[in-house]
């Protein structure tokens, strides 16, 4: 039985890859301070296998047990979030992952760090590759995102090349699904909202900058493969499907079956105005490739969070 450390575990995303690992029969440390993060999203897990610490990571984390695989997802990743906590976001990205780092090498695990499509910015070459280096505004109101994880990134390569850790790199493009926040900002959860609430669905622009969605099911498949490869330099993960905003919010309407009208807001700053992954290194070296369509997506999404609470799988009778 492997032992799993996962950091951002009661996060969105960190969630469900607990599920994942909790299911292929790993033990799951899941550490989150809860900024972010909800117990809600963890309560489900009530397995032996399973321990949950509350604990800030920009803080050095002492653990007495072994550890063989560390996922650092640990990040405040929506917009609203980031700019809300723009210290704690720079922080968790230089301290805790130095603090992660330190106890991978220390318990020689195997080091996955989170990163993200944001480290190319507003990107000058489509669809981006692993090889581009980005077009980031370092002092803009996304910066202290995109420089994070940027330093992330030098601060994992630099503990492989001179530390000798064994590490790798996911670069997280656009991912849905339950559990996201209804008021995180992002757009998914956003139109959702505005669907099912009757309220106009606000796009921004004129709604022609491009996304790619990746159903959360995919993504957590996806970091697993990596983590379990012997690939140490950055890998895309993501679907290469790309579509506009304005194309996203008429599918929302027309999945959810909503009264809803779209209304067009001005573009915030710095917001990338194309953003598809070129994912050749992921199907070359882990055979993976996201199999899930939008509205396959949407209608798990909506099966599973419109639901009664009750009634979903792993909630307490």
């Amino acid at each position: 039985m492997a032992t799993a450390l996962v950091s951002g575990g009661a996060g969105f995303l960190g969630s469900h890859l607990c599920d994942h690992l909790l299911a292929r029969g790993d033990r799951v440390l899941c550490v989150d301070n809860l900024d972010t993060g909800s117990l809600a999203n963890i309560a489900h897990l009530r397995d032996e296998r399973f321990t949950f610490v509350n604990h800030d990571l920009t803080e050095p984390l002492f653990l007495d047990e072994p550890v063989d695989l560390v996922f650092h997802l640990a990040s405040p990743a929506s917009p609203i979030d980031y700019q809300r906590l723009p210290l704690h976001t720079l922080k968790v990205g230089s301290y805790g992952t130095h603090n992660m780092l330190g106890l991978a090498k220390f318990k020689r695990a195997r080091f996955l760090l989170a990163s993200t499509s944001e480290v190319y910015g507003d990107p000058q070459v489509h669809p981006q590759p692993e090889t581009y280096w980005g077009h980031v505004n370092p002092i803009g109101p996304r910066g202290v995102y995109d420089e994070a994880k940027r330093y992330a990134e030098a601060l994992t390569m630099a503990y492989h090349r001179q530390q000798g850790v064994d590490t790798c790199i996911a670069r997280i493009f656009n991912t849905y699904g339950p559990r996201m926040r209804p008021h995180d900002g992002r757009a998914i959860p956003t139109f959702l909202r505005q669907a099912r609430e009757g309220e106009p669905l606000t796009v921004f622009g004129d709604g022609s900058q491009t996304r790619s969605f990746c159903y959360v099911d995919d993504l957590v498949e996806g970091l697993a493969l990596l983590a379990a490869s012997g690939e140490h330099l950055p890998v895309n993960l993501g679907n290469p499907q790309e579509m506009t905003l304005l194309e996203l919010a008429e599918t929302v309407v027309r999945v959810t079956g909503s009264s809803s009208e779209i209304v067009f807001e001005a573009l915030p700053v710095d917001d990338p105005h194309v953003r598809r992954p070129d994912i050749t290194r992921a199907r070359q070296l882990l055979g993976w490739e996201s199999g899930t369509d939008l509205e396959e997506g949407l209608g798990r999404l909506l099966a599973e969070e419109w639901r009664p609470v009750s009634s979903r799988p792993g909630s307490p009778v």
